[in-house]
């Protein structure tokens, strides 16, 4: 089952002689369960194609097709009632609400959509994060790696489509960098979850079970990892 068709997908900046093309008609997918990383060095285009993704930004053409429904077509409340229901947004520097204890900043999207506690679902997720003592943990009083566990909590509560993770240990040590990929690969055998996991770091993306490289706005090589 296809959860992800990114369809012909081009982004241009400028006119003329000073127009800039970020991406160029690129066109993939990504199937259920799949663990795929995108790579590609600064300037490549992968922040714009994980812009496009996200619905934050608007291509110039193609599409973006999340669980058989193409994100361009709706309005940007539609949008953004669609993003937060069915992708799960993991970034590099967490953008957690300082406010809000660990287990508050994990249910918020169930609170923003006005649904009811599953205290067993969040116990579970809680367990499997790490983060079962620190359920009641303002963020300024955790570490990078266990504030970036509750990004992931945060992105898993809904049961998204996929989730999409930006840079997702370009704030962390090694260790805790190798943690969190060991935890969204925990998450993608054990709950079937789909990421999409954008890096410049090959060693990062190495964990994955398939590599897109791009560059210059364009895949140069999309290769299935043996294990």
């Amino acid at each position: 089952m296809t959860v992800l068709e990114v369809k012909d997908l081009t982004k241009k900046y400028g006119q003329g002689e000073s127009e800039v093309v970020a991406l160029d008609h690129i066109s993939f997918s990504v199937k259920k369960g799949e663990f795929v990383a995108i790579i590609g060095a600064s300037g490549s285009g992968k922040s714009t194609l994980m812009n496009m993704i996200g619905g934050i930004d608007h291509p110039t053409s193609g599409d973006v097709i999340i669980d058989g429904k193409g994100i361009f077509s709706m309005s940007e409340d539609e949008l953004a009632i669609f993003r937060r229901r069915n992708l799960g947004m993991i970034y590099q520097f967490y953008n957690l609400i300082p406010s809000l204890t660990a287990e508050e900043n994990i249910v918020l999207p169930w609170r923003l959509d006005g649904r009811r506690m599953n205290k067993d679902k969040v116990k579970e997720l809680l367990t499997i994060l790490g983060l079962k003592d620190r359920a009641d943990h303002l963020p300024g009083q955790m570490s990078g790696g266990q504030q970036q566990r509750v990004s992931i909590g945060r992105a898993l509560i809904n049961e998204p489509a996929f989730i999409l993770a930006d840079e997702p240990t370009g704030n962390l040590d090694s260790k805790t960098s190798s943690d969190i990929i060991d935890l969204l690969k925990y998450t993608n055998e054990r709950l079937n979850q789909t990421i999409l996991l954008i890096t410049h770091d090959e060693k990062i993306a190495l964990g994955a079970d398939r590599i897109i490289t791009i560059g210059d706005g364009r895949i140069l090589r999309d290769e299935v990892m043996k294990k």
